[in-house]
């Protein structure tokens, strides 16, 4: 990724990130910063989405962030994000749907409030930004040359069943199916749109977390035999990798900006799993 004085892959591009104000969703803001991009960090927490965006500027220099408030599974509050977007900007280049949630347990215990909740912004909400997002880029590339792009943060859980994680699972796999058909609709309005399927970023919150961190939590339940420690489940985790690490988030943003340089693909579901999921 760029540094320095150095150009990156996408300078002057108005980059838009959902669920960016914390862990993997800033990480990725801030990548995208670092290549050049300027960032709109959407988030339901807009104090927080604040303190992100401030801190991109005061590390990479003023107007490299701002922040927008948006609750993606409510359609009057994505339609306002669009239509903010315009106003400061007056166009967007790349949106990244990376807002999600993850609700785990046993199928045959699962409350379907919890599936809902999993739904409503998973899936329903990837629909409302593609919706209101595509509308925007619709007419700017009428008026240009240019393609834009959308790009949607899946999961491995996307490519593969995940046991005891239906819901989950069962919305990464729905929204793939969302951008194929999005990339055969929008490719008349010059709007590519495919999914990266990154592996687990061990290191953010949801896995680190000392206190209600998956490590945490699957050490206290038993579920990987024979661990001791936090390090213990990380390394079990870590050896079904095949690279032996989790993923970062320079890793997905190299996979972004692969989407959005290459003119001939639209539809795809691009694996950042470490040889952990492979396709055929």
């Amino acid at each position: 990724v760029a540094s320095g004085s150095a150009k990156g892959k996408l300078e002057g591009k108005i980059a838009v990130i959902t669920g960016g104000a914390q862990g993997f969703g800033f990480g990725i803001a801030e990548e995208l910063v670092k290549e050049g991009a300027v960032a709109a960090i959407a988030d339901m927490n807009f104090s927080g989405a604040e303190i992100a965006a401030d801190k991109l500027c005061s590390q990479y220099g003023k107007g490299k962030s701002f922040a927008l408030q948006v609750n993606i599974a409510d359609e009057a509050s994505v339609e306002k994000m669009a239509r903010d977007l315009v106003d400061i900007c007056g166009g967007i280049d790349i949106f990244v749907a990376n807002a999600g949630v993850l609700k785990a347990g046993p199928t045959k215990t699962f409350d379907k409030k919890d599936w809902s909740f999993v739904t409503d912004i998973n899936y329903t909400g990837y629909f409302l930004c593609v919706k209101h997002i595509s509308r925007v880029m619709s007419m700017q590339n009428a008026e240009s040359s240019d393609w834009t792009d959308i790009v949607q943060i899946n999961s491995k859980s996307g490519l593969a069943g995940s046991n005891r994680n239906a819901a989950y699972a069962g919305s990464k796999f729905g929204t793939i199916g969302l951008t194929q058909s999005f990339a055969l609709e929008l490719i008349e309005d010059k709007i590519k749109v495919n999914s990266i399927c990154p592996g687990n970023f061990f290191d953010g919150p949801l896995w680190s977390d000392p206190v209600k961190g998956l490590f945490v939590q699957y050490l206290n339940s038993g579920k990987v035999p024979g661990a001791k420690t936090v390090e213990d489940v990380k390394k079990f985790y870590e050896s079904k990798v095949p690279m032996n690490r989790g993923c970062f988030p320079v890793d997905v943003v190299r996979a972004i900006v692969y989407a959005v340089e290459q003119k001939y693909e639209s539809g795809q579901a691009i694996p950042v799993t470490g040889g952990q999921v492979m396709l055929n």
